[in-house]
């Protein structure tokens, strides 16, 4: 048997073409398990390296806000601090409420000292009863009506000043008794109290109320304002007069008049301001008068008193016509016969 049946890569043409195949010296020898003994590929190179692509943008220019948005986050930051005061304020006003005595309202208006005879009448606190949207109209109402306060004391000085400075007999002093005594506790019952109620409750009928009253007090303020003679106020007219007479008690008295009727006018603009806004609101409310009747309606006959003095009222009608009937048919039957 020749060699080439006994070795079949003994053939020169198997041996060329292996030995150009470029045979990795050393690959029967490796061993993947014995890290000493590993040997490197022949006929390669230096070890390479994984390829690093250049960026072919450039980074984005850093953001940096304006002026104007600065602002609103500073704001919107002022406003949620705000609101969470009121939010904590409310809850620890909400754990006195629950923690007080048969969890009642105690009235705490006007603020009187407690040794005082008189207590207070009526139960006032904007930042509980009335919504977070209106307190601030509320505010402004409750200013304004201190304002007109006020006011009435400072005409009643004005009344004393002009008695006492010859200007006057002492009608103004006698009227600005009268209204100080009389326009402070009604303002406030008539139609600061219906407005505080109707924003609380969203009462259409208090609504009503207070609108009615609220124009007869700026029509009242805008009187009091001029200071027409003979009307009680200490206004601009009489301010004026002051100054055409002749001395320097005069003149003040009319310094001071003249300071009086600038609060009465500028009070005056705050009830036309407060009116037009408010009434303004009730129309986008959807509110009307037919709604505040029949919110008096159903009020009217919820009320056991009223209910009750209107049966009264009823059965005493139905006796009295039933015992005029049985007088008259006994009068008949008595009556004698011809």
């Amino acid at each position: 048997m020749s060699a080439f049946d006994e070795n079949p890569f003994a053939d020169p043409s198997v041996q060329q073409a292996t030995a150009g195949t470029g045979r990795v010296a050393g690959l029967d020898d490796y061993d993947p398990f014995n890290k000493q003994n590993q040997q490197t590929v022949s006929g390669g190179g230096a070890p390479t390296q994984p390829a690093v692509m250049s960026p072919t943008q450039e980074a984005p220019p850093q953001y940096t806000p304006n002026a104007q948005q600065t602002v609103t986050t500073s704001d919107f930051q002022r406003r949620q601090e705000e609101l969470e005061k009121k939010a904590a304020e409310l809850a620890r006003r909400e754990e006195e409420l629950k923690s007080g005595p048969y969890n009642a309202r105690v009235n705490n208006w006007p603020p009187l000292p407690s040794f005082m005879p008189c207590q207070p009448c009526f139960y006032q606190d904007i930042n509980v009863d009335i919504p977070v949207e209106f307190q601030e109209m509320v505010k402004r109402l409750y200013y304004l009506w201190l304002l007109h306060a006020g006011l009435m004391i400072a005409n009643l000085f004005g009344g004393i000043i002009m008695l006492f400075t010859g200007g006057d007999n002492g009608t103004i002093l006698g009227f600005s008794i009268l209204y100080g005594a009389l326009s402070i506790p009604i303002s406030f019952l008539c139609w600061f109290r219906p407005a505080y109620k109707a924003f609380r409750s969203d009462s259409s009928f208090n609504f009503m109320v207070f609108f009615f009253v609220f124009f007869i007090q700026f029509l009242y303020t805008v009187i009091m304002a001029l200071g027409i003679p003979g009307s009680g106020g200490c206004g601009i007219i009489t301010a004026i007069a002051q100054f055409n007479k002749e001395g320097g008690s005069h003149i003040f008295s009319g310094i001071l008049l003249l300071l009086i009727g600038s609060g009465f006018a500028v009070a005056a603009l705050g009830d036309f301001f407060l009116l037009s806004k408010i009434h303004t609101m009730y129309r986008q409310s959807g509110a009307s008068i037919a709604k505040a009747q029949a919110e008096f309606t159903n009020n009217v006959l919820s009320n056991e008193g009223v209910r009750n003095a209107a049966a009264n009222a009823a059965a005493s009608g139905v006796r009295s016509q039933f015992g005029s009937g049985t007088q008259q048919q006994g009068q008949q039957q008595q009556a004698p016969r011809y």
